[in-house]
């Protein structure tokens, strides 16, 4: 289970997000204890309140509790792994609430504690927390048998396609995931060892070499984008520069762009935007399904909400009218039978509790399977949009070679045309 947090403030905005449904198909608000409300924004509020007796600005810890992908965790675990944060930590017998959110066949928890002691009014340090939070979770890999991420292994071993935010924001207008780009352009560098066939590597993907404004060299897909070699390809810039020289003999960026549009043809236009409207299509259907997936599911949980407060009411009253009151009542307790009594509604309530959750947790496994069956219906429709885009990105590079003139073709046009200036007959 990957395990993030922060220190955070401002508890009214952190309650709206959790409790926000824009970005999660379901949001439960699971626990809400050691605060006077069982309100989420009002139990932050408190909390803001009592910090303000402090020099605390971060007075917030919040950690999500990501399982592995597939990996389908009871809420018991949820709970313990949050008791076991919290032991780590010294944060114990803080206030703390549990939040549940659900997204694309995925669910995960957000356990937020109150970092201020009410008693001594003052902020609980929290000295490497991500350290002793790696070590939580290391020891989950281990107790569940899940597959341990290589970085949990070895910090030193991390995916070598992470990108930023800009770099996804980037690739999605251009409708491919961003680490196609960085294997394409690492394999392009991989591939080549000067610049004429880093060049040549470059077209085949459908991508051009340029100088850029301000970061030496970089490559431009078929839309005109920009993207860092040094940044996608991985490569220092004393390494760019030893193979591909000085970035002042390459074409700008900007007469790239120019050569980009001159030589795009109207068909292959045509084709790029047939394929986006194509996968638009095919997004909207998916999303379809999701939406009236979301909303049966919703209901299907409610309906359970609903059967077991019914169920638990009336066992509840049953549980009751065991325990018998008035003379007969106070015979019982004297014979000890009022006791036994007792002892065995509190058993059942447990059993019932038990019970309970056990079939929720059931209901959301089942949910959560069939989410993620279509979760991989919406990957691999995107697999497939992404490979015809750079598969019509190749074809772009093709045209452009087509298209762009010869130029010993050229100058040997140059040379017929003045030999037929020459032999021209002068005028009468």
């Amino acid at each position: 289970m990957i395990l993030k947090a922060k220190e955070r403030g401002d508890g009214g905005q952190l309650a709206r997000y959790l409790l926000s449904t824009r970005d999660n198909e379901h949001v439960e608000l699971h626990e809400v204890s050691g605060f006077v409300s069982d309100d989420l924004l009002d139990a932050f509020h408190e909390a803001d309140a009592i910090a303000r007796g402090t020099r605390c600005k971060n007075y917030l810890f919040s950690t999500s509790l990501n399982p592995p992908e597939g990996a389908y965790v009871e809420t018991e675990v949820f709970e313990k792994t949050a008791d076991l944060i919290e032991k780590k930590l010294g944060l114990e017998n803080q206030p703390r609430a549990i939040v549940f959110h659900e997204k694309d066949g995925r669910r995960h928890a957000h356990v937020v504690w109150s970092r201020i002691d009410s008693e001594k009014m003052r902020a609980i340090n929290l000295p490497h927390y991500k350290t002793k939070l790696r070590d939580v979770s290391r020891s989950l890999y281990l107790e569940h048998g899940w597959d341990m991420p290589r970085g949990l292994q070895d910090r030193r071993l991390r995916d070598p396609l992470n990108f930023t935010r800009e770099e996804w924001q980037k690739a999605k207008r251009a409708g491919i995931d961003p680490r196609e780009i960085k294997v394409a352009l690492q394999d392009a560098w991989k591939h080549s060892d000067s610049r004429g066939s880093f060049e040549a590597a470059l077209k085949e993907r459908g991508f051009w070499l340029a100088r850029g404004d301000r970061r030496g060299c970089v490559a431009l897909d078929y839309r005109g984008d920009v993207y860092s070699l040094s940044r996608y390809a991985g490569v220092k810039t004393i390494e760019l520069e030893a193979r591909l020289g000085n970035s002042e003999a390459l074409p700008s960026a900007e007469h790239i762009k120019s050569t980009i549009a001159q030589t795009m043809t109207r068909k292959v236009q045509e084709f790029i935007k047939e394929t986006e409207a194509s996968a638009r299509q095919r997004f909207a259907m998916l999303d379809f399904r999701k939406t009236e997936m979301v909303a049966r599911h919703k209901e299907e949980r409610a309906k359970l909400n609903n059967g077991h407060e019914k169920r638990w009411q009336a066992e509840s009253e049953q549980r009751a009218r065991r325990l018998p009151s008035g003379f007969s009542g106070i015979w019982h307790r004297l014979t000890g039978q009022y006791a036994k009594i007792k002892d065995q509604n509190e058993r059942e309530t447990l059993l019932a509790w038990q019970r309970d959750r056990a079939e929720k947790d059931t209901l959301i496994f089942k949910q959560i399977e069939e989410r993620e069956r279509l979760q991989r219906d919406i990957k691999r429709q995107r697999r497939l949009a992404s490979g015809e885009l750079m598969q019509l990105r190749k074809d772009v590079a093709n045209y452009r070679e087509i298209e762009r003139p010869d130029p010993e073709r050229g100058r040997e046009e140059e040379r017929r045309l003045s030999r037929q200036r020459t032999r021209r007959p002068s005028g009468p």
